[in-house]
């Protein structure tokens, strides 16, 4: 077996690349290892059980051994105590003719008892007639030729009765004696005690030389490789372990080297995966997993790292872009998420190529991206950057699986630190400007201005108070009444919201205009419990009129796109008409043209089910927003409803008139009443009954009113047309 001298001073102690203090550090670390590995031997369990075990087996074995031993020796003892009783007697015996005479004699006798261990004899012919009996009685008597071969011990071993036969005595005669054997007891003892101590010496000998041969060849290695095992659990990546000093040629070496090995492979394992950990950690925080870009937070780190600068240094000038790409959710909708990302990658890849490499280009949201870039003599205003973008994104259409999509972007742009000293403040002013170039349109590019920032401060503002509002109970449901316009019976009611603000001034408060919280509501999504709580309100309404006035009138409510969205608008209603007790034919529900905008296929189930149930349904503002016509007939609605703008310049723009002429024929040709809103004055209502409209409802009949005034309206009109001339 090597040694750690042997390892020590072999080749690789002539590595040129060690010191002499590093060699000598490492034979005294490998000296204190072997030094202290017996007494880390003897006190390890291991050790005491292998030494216990081969200590108990060895005097297991000798007591075995003790055990034949100690019979044979009994034997030997006896066989020699009986030879000196016949070396004793043989030569005492008398030659006599008379062979049934004793051939003792008594002087021989009593020699023979003191001089001897015998006590007792009896004297047989040698045809086994007992002749004469010396001393006391004895056990054995000759019974037989059968009975010469045997002997007797008594039970405390003091005496031992043997027959010597003729031939034994080479007389004619056999004699049984008894011998004093107490001696061979006492013999026995101390052949058993030095015996003993032998076997505790020999098996003391034989298990330390066992262990010391152990120890080096097996349990200090054993200790060794647990020593390093320990050391690699505690630190797995950089485990401190000693180098072996034994032979790896031999089995226990070899396992030794193999587990070092491992531990060293094991770490170096570790630590590469680590690594890999560390970097798809960063990656996954910082970039984008679809375009590989830089994400939202890696762009701020970039934006922070911009515009830092000594006091003594030029403040630095960089532009910040952001980026919408017009209609996306269009896109996936329509042609699926893998069309959508195929484009998203192309947008960045195609920005990403445009822009210099001092550009940081970034994929802030689902289809948002950032442009942060440094402002030159060439490109020195943030607006240049923005019309490269748009540039970049409308040059040609983006190919995806053999089709050609033209993409459109909403930009919005900031200057550092012309529009903010903040890193963040400029990421956010671009936001606002991208709000404001969505708002008027998309496909354009809007620079940052403090007014959009003052109008985007007083919509929070509003959305804070509009929240109050809810909860103070500010709001109100207020109610315009809606006729038939050939028999001018009034038919029902439209619920509409209304904002009484409270305040300091004289009147205790003004009317928020609705064009300016309503949108607010719906950004937010504060629309969706507000018209909750109004068609609840406005269903009891009906419910109590109806019952109060004997009419049968039905009510029409405004339904957000929200409220398709975001709830289950159909259990609502039916939840809603339970409570309130309002037959469901009586309730009529307001969609604008947007909310087909989001899922056609989810609209139309949805209307379905509504119309399922009794509910009436009416498209509000008809014409306005996105055409609707390829879907127009797949809907079950009751109603088209003019959007108040065409009538109120009816009277004097000739495409008004048209639009608001082919929207009662197109109602009519699909078996749709048609309502106009916005009925202002006689004349609209001449134009109106020409065109065969049904349903109208606007100032000239009445301005929206509280419950009670509406209540009041119904009970004093007379169904004439004709009698609002005079109001």
């Amino acid at each position: 077996m090597a040694r750690a001298s042997d390892l020590i001073f072999s080749g690789h102690a002539g590595d040129p690349a060690e010191t002499v203090d590093t060699q000598k550090a490492k034979s005294s670390m490998l000296g204190n290892l072997l030094v202290s590995s017996p007494g880390q031997i003897w006190k390890s369990r291991i050790s005491w059980r292998i030494i216990l075990a081969v200590f108990l087996t060895i005097l297991t074995v000798q007591a075995i051994i003790l055990n034949f031993r100690l019979k044979e020796f009994e034997t030997e003892l006896l066989g020699a105590l009986r030879e000196n009783g016949r070396a004793a007697i043989a030569p005492l015996i008398i030659p006599n003719s008379d062979t049934l005479a004793s051939p003792f004699t008594d002087e021989s006798i009593e020699r023979l008892f003191s001089a001897t261990s015998i006590t007792a004899i009896a004297v047989y012919s040698s045809q086994l007639d007992l002749i004469k009996t010396y001393g006391q009685q004895l056990a054995l008597f000759v019974a037989g030729s059968d009975s010469l071969s045997r002997t007797y011990r008594s039970a405390d071993g003091t005496s031992y009765e043997v027959i010597y036969r003729s031939s034994d005595l080479r007389r004619p005669y056999v004699i049984v004696a008894r011998l004093d054997s107490a001696h061979v007891r006492e013999a026995m003892v101390e052949f058993v005690k030095q015996t003993f101590l032998v076997m505790m010496l020999m098996s003391a000998l034989v298990t330390t030389v066992l262990m010391i041969a152990l120890g080096r060849w097996l349990l200090e290695p054993i200790l060794f490789m647990r020593g390093n095992l320990l050391a690699a659990s505690k630190n797995p990546e950089d485990p401190k372990i000693q180098p072996s000093p034994f032979d790896p040629n031999d089995e226990i070496g070899g396992a030794i080297k193999i587990a070092q090995d491992l531990i060293n492979q094991n770490a170096a394992n570790l630590r590469h995966f680590k690594h890999e950990a560390r970097s798809q950690i960063h990656k996954l925080a910082y970039y984008d997993t679809l375009t590989s870009l830089p994400n939202r937070t890696l762009f701020l780190q970039n934006l922070a790292h911009k515009a830092k600068h000594d006091d003594d240094e030029e403040v630095p000038r960089f532009a910040v872009v952001a980026i919408d790409i017009d209609h996306f959710k269009d896109i996936n909708d329509s042609m699926g998420h893998n069309v959508g990302d195929a484009i998203l990658k192309g947008v960045g890849k195609r920005l990403r190529a445009a822009m210099p490499e001092t550009a940081v280009v970034a994929r802030m949201d689902a289809d948002e991206f950032a442009v942060m870039m440094p402002l030159s003599t060439d490109i020195n205003t943030a607006r240049d950057v923005a019309e490269r973008v748009l540039g970049v994104i409308r040059s040609e259409p983006f190919k995806v699986f053999n089709e050609n999509f033209q993409v459109r972007a909403s930009i919005g742009a900031s200057t550092f630190p012309d529009d903010s000293t903040e890193p963040d403040g400029v990421l956010k002013n671009a936001d606002i400007a991208l709000n404001r170039a969505k708002e008027e349109g998309r496909d354009r590019i809007k620079e940052y201005s403090e007014d959009f920032d003052r109008a985007v401060q007083q919509r929070f503002q509003m959305l804070r108070d509009l929240r109050d509002a809810l909860e103070q109970k500010q709001l109100s449901v207020y109610f315009q009444p809606q006729l038939d316009l050939k028999t001018g019976e009034i038919i029902g009611a439209e619920a509409l919201l209304r904002w009484w603000k409270p305040d300091s001034s004289k009147q205790g408060g003004v009317f928020i205009p609705p064009n300016e919280f309503i949108p607010v509501a719906e950004q937010s999504g504060l629309i969706v419990p507000i018209g909750e709580w109004v068609m609840e309100v406005a269903c009891q309404a009906a419910a109590d009129w109806n019952k109060k006035l004997g009419k049968d009138l039905r009510i029409a409510v405004n339904v957000a796109a929200a409220q398709f969205v975001q709830g289950d608008i159909v259990n609502y209603v039916q939840k809603v008409l339970r409570q309130t007790g309002l037959a469901a034919n009586k309730l009529e529900l307001e969609v604008t043209e947007s909310v087909f905008m989001h899922d056609i296929e989810h609209t139309i189930r949805t209307l379905q089910s509504l119309h399922a149930i009794g509910v009436e349904l009416a498209i509000d503002d008809f014409g306005t927003g996105y055409s609707s016509l390829s879907y127009l007939r797949q809907f079950p609605i009751d109603r088209l409803k003019i959007d108040q703008s065409f009538i109120r310049n009816a009277l004097n723009d000739q495409n008004d008139a048209s639009i608001a002429r082919t929207i009662v024929r197109l109602g009519h040709s699909l078996n749709l009443k048609v309502i106009a809103e916005g009925v202002e004055t006689k004349d609209h209502e001449k134009f109106l009954l020409a065109e065969g409209c049904d349903e109208v409802q606007g100032y000239r009949y009445s301005r929206p009113v509280p419950l009670e005034k509406f209540i009041e309206f119904a009970q004093s009109y007379d169904g004439n047309l004709a009698s609002f001339d005079k109001t």
